[in-house]
């Protein structure tokens, strides 16, 4: 018989299932930043290939985010052998919804023609809701919050193996 709690309780070291939140790529490209976030009061830069092999992501892919990033006034890129990506400015002042504006652009309404019942109004009212809760949390979360909530964790699994 399982130990009262739930699941959880028993592993806390594994998360649950959560639908998707974000695109792979908009996912991928807040991971990036999450790492430069890291290295940006020490003023380091951090290339492609590094990120992409500590994170298990595409370089190729990857760089087609950072660029998008670059291009939006997210990141810089410095050229050379020592080069690299790095914030333009300190985490803090970057939000979760200017990422997500810059990597998904606007979300594009669904054609609900033929869907005008009570029933589909309701939902639609309900998608709007949504839509509109989810914008409030990104514009006030910014990276310097992902990157405690990620130290949080990190200090937590420390803890879990010794």
């Amino acid at each position: 018989m399982p130990k009262r709690g739930g699941l959880l309780s028993q592993f806390p070291h594994r998360l649950p299932q959560i639908a998707v939140a974000f695109s792979a790529k908009t996912e991928y490209g807040l991971v990036a930043l999450i790492e430069l976030a890291s290295l940006f009061s020490s003023g380091g830069v951090m290339q492609v290939g590094e990120i992409a092999s500590r994170q298990g992501i595409p370089d190729r892919y990857l760089e087609q985010m950072l660029t998008s990033l670059r291009r939006g006034g997210v990141l810089r890129s410095i050229r050379g052998p020592k080069g690299g990506y790095q914030l333009m400015r300190a985490p803090s002042d970057i939000k979760v919804s200017e990422v997500v504006q810059i990597l998904e652009g606007d979300p594009q309404p669904r054609d609900a023609s033929g869907r005008e019942t009570p029933e589909f109004q309701v939902l639609h009212g309900l998608a709007g809701e949504l839509q509109a809760a989810r914008q409030t949390l990104l514009e006030a979360t910014d990276l310097q919050t992902l990157i405690e909530r990620r130290d949080g964790l990190l200090q937590a699994q420390a803890m879990y193996f010794i």
